[in-house]
């Protein structure tokens, strides 16, 4: 006999209909696949994703976009590939109630499935804001052992709800879905992330295979547990899943409209303290060689990000010194100050060693609502700056503007786009609820 709860959900799901949302929750949910492609198109230009693409995307069946290359694959290489690709330049948006990155998990299933069915804007939109809501709110009702890196685990299970509601699943089968792909999660390691093992950039990618492979299994006659949500998330990656949180509010807010969109190109626990020195610099100015030595507090999961010498440019990423200072010699946070020639400068390494990250225990218990840095500088002559943050910018407490939203969609799709292919595939995407079929809107590179 399956949970009561999961009917329920189950039941939603299928009984959901796009014309529903409010405006504005329509409308963040276009800025959200445009970032989502954005990071995409960028992350498509790395050498590691180039060569990835040139052994996968082989199949002359393909109907599906590697986007940002030009290449068609069929819809799983596709699906893998444009997830992995998201999340190669820590660009791809989040929600930190969730603690995870839930459109980066879904958007490159349903994009891959709705080009080679044909399918419209409004089916895709429809089917993202569900499963951006169940990643979403399995993340929120299980507590992830602290060893788990969050991607490839409960993104899985949200690609596949949306799949199944693309599809036009029954209640039924809906849930099914959901139970089988419960099985089919990644054991992930945070460690990769802290010591910059890439194969981690591949965890989104891994979970769009798998929401297509639930949905192939499932078709095919297979099944899963009863309750496989609660089984995987509530015994075996997580010891609590509290499956009242899964139901509760249903359709009366949408955590699509909690995300993050980021600006700094790294991860997002390095944000407080990247937002405090951009705050402290916009009233003084500082040279580097100036700085005696940088202390920053943040929460737990930010102290974790304490590596001074980064191996590699996801290492650097995962940084908190290397982070701030980039920021310092290079003056931005930008993608381009966290390529190889960023971890590489020798005046980056010799700052990095003099910034020292620690726990504040008051800031790590005002998570999730607030991801609060102090950062104090410490001049040689004596005098001392500083600057604190409560909030991170691009949260929905203080969010980016839609122009800056637009200014980064361009510095990345312009990494393979020309300027106008890009800005006619912006256009399509912010009025994608009208867009009858998805089929060649991907442009061809530069």
């Amino acid at each position: 006999m399956a949970a009561l709860w999961l009917d329920t959900l189950a039941d939603f799901l299928v009984g959901f209909q796009f014309e529903s949302l409010e405006p504005a929750t329509v409308e963040q949910t276009s800025y959200v696949i445009l970032d989502t492609m954005g990071a995409i198109a960028g992350g498509a230009a790395e050498p590691e994703m180039r060569a990835l693409t040139a052994k996968l995307a082989v199949s002359p069946a393909g109907e599906a976009s590697v986007i940002g290359t030009g290449k068609k694959a069929v819809s799983a290489a596709a699906a893998f590939l444009n997830g992995t690709a998201g999340t190669f330049l820590e660009m791809d948006e989040g929600n930190r109630f969730a603690k995870g990155h839930p459109a980066i998990h879904a958007l490159p299933a349903l994009w891959a499935l709705a080009e080679i069915r044909d399918l419209s804007g409004m089916a895709l939109m429809e089917a993202l804001v569900l499963g951006y809501e169940v990643g979403a709110r399995i993340g929120i009702a299980a507590a992830m052992r602290p060893d788990m890196h969050p991607h490839g685990t409960w993104g899985t299970v949200g690609a596949a709800a949306a799949v199944a509601k693309l599809l036009g699943y029954d209640a039924g089968k809906m849930r099914e879905t959901i139970n089988v792909a419960s099985s089919l999660t990644l054991a992930t390691s945070k460690r990769t992330m802290l010591e910059g093992g890439t194969v981690r950039n591949a965890y989104a990618g891994i979970a769009n295979r798998m929401a297509l492979m639930a949905i192939d299994l499932v078709e095919a006659g297979f099944v899963g547990e009863r309750d496989g949500l609660s089984s995987v998330f509530g015994r075996v990656v997580s010891e609590k899943f509290d499956t009242a949180r899964m139901i509760d509010g249903l359709g009366l807010d949408w955590q699509i409209d909690r995300n993050y969109f980021k600006l700094h190109s790294c991860c997002r626990y390095n944000h407080g303290a990247l937002d405090a020195l951009d705050a402290l610099l916009a009233t003084e100015k500082v040279a580097t060689d100036a700085i005696e030595r940088i202390d920053v507090a943040s929460y737990l999961y930010a102290a974790e990000l304490d590596d001074q010498s980064p191996r590699n440019t996801l290492a650097g990423k995962f940084s908190v010194p290397f982070a701030v200072a980039t920021r310092l010699v290079r003056g931005s946070s930008r993608v381009e100050n966290f390529t190889w020639d960023a971890v590489r400068d020798e005046r980056v390494q010799a700052l990095a060693k003099r910034v020292f990250v620690s726990e504040d225990k008051a800031m790590t218990a005002m998570l999730p609502q607030f991801r609060p840095a102090r950062i104090d500088l410490k001049l040689r002559d004596g005098r001392m700056l500083t600057a604190a943050v409560e909030a991170n910018r691009g949260d929905d407490q203080d969010p980016y503007s839609r122009d800056e939203l637009t200014g980064k969609y361009f510095s990345l799709a312009e990494r393979v786009w020309p300027h106008g292919a890009a800005d006619d595939l912006r256009k399509t995407i912010l009025a994608l609820a009208d867009v009858a079929n998805l089929r060649n809107l991907i442009p061809r590179p530069s």
